[in-house]
Parts: structure tokens; sequence; C-alpha cells
């Protein structure tokens, strides 16, 4: 089969006039993703271990908190994988930056574990504003104003996040208690909503949907559902289970090894240092490998750092195994996700809503079994054997997807 013609380059498509810049609109999205990922979901894994030790939280508790972020994030998911209408893709974005700086902050004024998990779940409810919904908004304004339909910067925001949470729970735990580090994210979730709500662009419907530069990753075919349909899915919800498990437990798994000598927070931060440009990276990996060939290697890495922080020595071991978790998790999602919305320009979210719906599923579930785990064995090993495990079956789908007949992008 031949390939699909190749577009023209953005730069040589004629560029609609705006008022807002290139690097106005990727610094709404980076804002966007830090706020609502960095802290309204993901600052609770550096704080974890300080609500454990001073408001009573106990390991199946945590792992449920953690499985209602998710649950959050999988309803955000569903509703954006319907919403059509440009206008209230722009309604729900800005009423989630909200959302996402009261749940951050109200998670310090409570202990009340029903009142913390309603919380959880708004937190991971309005990280669809930044990955899916923001994601979007910034593919199809790059498109229609000439730019590359590359969202490696914008991803950045996410690893950008997880460094930021890392960087000021270890700056706050000499002097602030977890109510007071919880308040203080709060605080400053409210500078981050300034330019993630002025300078991200209304929804936009392009003018046309022609198929970016670079192989097809799956090919077309007509009537029905292809096996390859259901394999990339699956292979995704893999990958879900094991980005959730380490990304939940990381710090408090690292607080266990006396060998490692309370450097939790520091493990995470590096994590999120070195997926801040692994989307970039994971690109220009895909020109050579495909993007099916860029996968498989992702997963093979990231199942490579489990075995690390499993079985590396001390210090040296966790850090190593933080940079190959981090170098992984975001190339994987970033891959995917712009996989499904160059397909589908005209609504970019919708369709990568779609397909994270089996990323949101093993998010779901995967915490409230690895907290289940530890409670069972009293010890992290177990959720990261079954990590690495859930993540080699993600490897074999990609292996079968990959011998699936080549599929030309659909308009």
């Amino acid at each position: 089969m031949q390939p699909a013609p190749l577009p023209r380059p953005a730069q040589d498509r004629p560029a609609l006039a705006s008022p807002l810049l290139a690097w106005q609109v990727l610094t709404a999205g980076i804002c966007a993703l830090v706020l609502t990922v960095g802290l309204a979901r993901f600052a609770y894994t550096p704080i974890l271990p300080l609500m454990k030790a001073q408001a009573g939280l106990n390991d199946a508790a945590s792992g449920w908190l953690a499985t209602l972020n998710y649950a959050g994030y999988m309803a955000g998911t569903l509703y954006a994988a319907v919403l059509h209408d440009a206008r209230r893709r722009l309604l729900l974005y800005r009423l989630a930056l909200i959302v996402a700086v009261l749940s951050t902050a109200a998670m310090g004024l409570t202990v009340n574990p029903w009142l913390w998990g309603a919380l959880r779940f708004l937190g991971g409810l309005t990280s669809v504003a930044g990955m899916l919904l923001g994601s979007g908004m910034v593919l199809a304004w790059l498109v229609e104003h000439g730019h590359r339909p590359e969202l490696g910067i914008h991803f950045a925001g996410m690893g950008l996040g997880l460094a930021i949470s890392g960087v000021a729970a270890s700056w706050m735990a000499g002097s602030l208690d977890w109510s007071s580090q919880w308040l203080a994210l709060g605080a400053f979730g409210l500078v981050l909503l300034l330019p993630a709500w002025i300078w991200m662009p209304a929804a936009l419907q392009p003018r046309a949907t022609p198929t970016p530069a670079g192989p097809p990753l799956q090919p077309a075919v007509k009537g029905g559902l292809a096996i390859g349909d259901l394999l990339l899915p699956v292979a995704y919800f893999c990958a879900g289970v094991g980005y959730v498990v380490t990304a939940t437990f990381l710090v408090a798994a690292l607080a266990q090894r006396p060998d490692v000598g309370g450097s939790g927070n520091l493990v995470w931060i590096v994590a999120g240092l070195a997926a801040t440009p692994s989307v970039w990276l994971w690109d220009r990996v895909a020109r050579g490998t495909g993007q099916l060939g860029a996968l498989q290697l992702a997963y093979l890495v990231q199942i490579a750092s489990f075995v690390v922080l499993l079985f590396g020595p001390g210090l040296i071991g966790a850090l190593l195994g933080a940079i190959l978790y981090g170098a992984t998790f975001m190339g994987i999602v970033g891959l995917t996700l712009a996989y499904a919305g160059r397909q589908a320009l005209a609504n970019p979210a919708r369709a990568m809503a779609r397909l994270t719906l089996s990323y949101g599923l093993g998010q779901t579930a995967a915490p409230a079994v690895a907290g289940w785990l530890v409670a069972r064995t009293g010890g992290y090993q177990a959720p990261l054997i079954l990590a690495g495990l859930t993540m080699a079956a993600g490897i074999v789908l990609l292996m079968l997807l990959a011998r699936q007949p080549a599929r030309r992008p659909h308009a």
C-alpha cells in the first residue's frame, strides 16, 4: 500500500492572524498542566508520607484516595469524549482551572477521609483540562496558525509539574506540616491559573484536516472494528497500570528503604525533570523507528526502571530508576495522544479522550489493587512486580499491532 501523500509543511500554509503568540499559547498549556496535573493531581505523591505520619492515613486508604483521583480523571475523560461544542470545551477548561486551585487548597482543611476522597476525585477531574482539553486547543491553534503540530513542548508541563510538586514538598518539609503544604500549593496554583486562563485560545475548528508529516501509526480499514482498534487501547491500559503504581507509591516506597536515606522527594523531583523533555526526545526516536517501535522501546525502558527501583543499589539505584521512569511515562502518553489528535484535528480533545479512557481505566483500578498488596505484604515490591508484568503484556500487544496491515490516517 502506498503511503498517504505528505501535507505541505506548516510554514507553507497561510496562517491566521491572532492576538496571541506561539510562546503565549504554549505557556498557557504548560501552566495548565502544572496546575491540574502537577499540583491538583500529583502533589499527593510527595505529601503522602507526611499525611501517613501526621494525619493518620493508612496504606489501604491511601490507595483508595489515589483510585478516586483517577476515577475523577476518567469521568472527565468520558465527558470530553462526547463534547463537540468549542465554546463548551473552553468553558469546561476554565472551570477546571478554578476547581484545581480550590480542591488542592481544601485538602489541607480537613482530616475526614470521605471529604479527602471527594477532593481527590475533583482533582482528578480537573486534570482533563491540561491533558486533553488544553492539549487539543494548543494543537488546533498551532495547526491553524502555521506552526508544526507537535506537542513535545506542551507536554513538558507535566514533567515540570511533577518536579515542582517535589521541590515544593522538599522546601516546605522543615517548616510546614502536611495541612499547610496543601494550602501553600493552592496559593501557588492561583499564580499558574492566570496565564493558563488568559493565553489559552478558544477551541478552533481547523479549515482543513491535513495529516501531519510522519509515518502513519495505523492503517485503515473500512467497515467494522479492526483488531488494531482494540490492541492499541488495551496496550495503553497496560501503560496506565505501569505508570500509576509508581507515580502513586514511589516516594512512600523509598521512605521504607534505609539505604535511600529519606531522599524520596529528591527521587520524585529527578523523575519529573527527566519527564520534562521526554516527549520531545521520543518524537525524534519515532522518526527513526516508527511510532510503534518507539512505543515498544519506551515500554521496555519503563520495565527496566521498575527493576532498578527494586534492586538498584541505594540512592544511586533509586535515582537511575527515577530517570528511566520519568524519561518514559510521558513519552508513552505523548506518542499515543499526539497520534490520536493528529487524526482528528477538528476535535483533537475528543479523539484523545476516547483513547485515554482505557489508560484511565488502568489508572483507576491499579492503585486500589496496589494498596491492597502493600497492606498484605507490608512492602512495595509486589505492586512494582505487577506493574512490570502488565507493561510486558503491553509490549506483546504492540508487537501484534505492528503486524497489522498498514492504515491511512483519516481526516
